[in-house]
């Protein structure tokens, strides 16, 4: 992977990590449509790279985050991240070996746009507007409808936001409790990917951190990579809360069917190689 590769990548996990677009199924089609090669470093670059995504929400929420009163809010986020924790040990590797195909991946965007044209109208007159009123049960329970983002091309961020909105959160309070619970979420999947997990490479194991410094070019496409996810990530947060307050989730909905629908017909027509 070169830096430029490395920049578009960040660049798109930035823009696409908190909206309900998925950044999983968008990183991969840029790699296809890029033809940046899917090996070992590039698929732990992806994931690395979320911490950069992470800091942005620090940074913008951080009178929410870094108060004394914000003890009961790390409690229910503990409590929200556990579903994530459990489920995915047991069975992330699974289902991005069998579904984490371009095909698949945009099939899922169509049918989740479908869903978010319609959330608007599921979930009406919302009782919770502060995440003080955020229960532990709710909490937990918008912890298990994020799972629903294992699946390639679902969404971390639209799962939990609609898992939000099902438990009577409003549609700003849902979104930020999304942007909050992906903290922990993608922390622990980033350390775990970077420190504890080993890689196969070329029949030699290796663990992310190694591969990050094996070689000058792999470091710095880290460092840019995580900066650029950070400045984007910033930028896309405030675009969501913004777009959302205005027109709901429609606008992402017709989003995601109208690139889904032009994937699969790139796909399936060859102009496009999914190999």
């Amino acid at each position: 992977m070169n830096i430029f590769e490395a920049v578009v990548l960040a660049i798109v996990e930035g823009l696409t990590e908190f909206l309900p677009v998925s950044s999983t199924a968008h990183m991969i089609f840029a790699s296809t449509f890029l033809g940046i090669q899917q090996d070992v470093f590039v698929k732990m670059f992806q994931v690395a790279i979320q911490f950069g995504a992470i800091l942005a929400v620090l940074v913008l929420y951080w009178r929410r985050f870094f108060t004394p009163t914000a003890l009961p809010l790390y409690f229910k986020l503990a409590v929200g991240v556990l579903p994530a924790l459990v489920l995915g040990y047991l069975f992330d590797d699974y289902i991005e070996a069998v579904l984490e195909k371009p095909i698949p991946i945009a099939v899922v965007l169509i049918l989740g746009g479908v869903v978010l044209l319609l959330v608007d109208k599921w979930f009406k007159n919302p009782t919770v507007h502060t995440d003080k009123d955020i229960t532990f049960p709710k909490a937990f329970a918008i912890g298990f409808w994020q799972c629903l983002a294992m699946m390639p091309g679902v969404s971390r961020s639209a799962a939990s936001i609609i898992g939000g909105m099902q438990q009577k959160l409003n549609r700003n309070l849902a979104a930020e409790f999304s942007f909050f619970l992906a903290v922990p979420t993608m922390m622990a999947v980033n350390l775990y990917s970077v420190f504890l997990k080993k890689w196969d490479v070329g029949g030699a194991t290796m663990k992310g951190y190694e591969m990050i410094l094996a070689t000058r070019q792999q470091t710095i496409a880290f460092l840019v990579g995580n900066a650029v996810a950070f400045l984007v990530a910033i930028v896309a947060i405030k675009f969501l809360i913004t777009l959302l307050k205005k027109y709901g989730f429609r606008v992402w909905g017709i989003y995601r069917i109208a690139v889904g629908v032009l994937l699969l017909v790139l796909f399936l027509s060859g102009v496009v190689k999914t190999a």
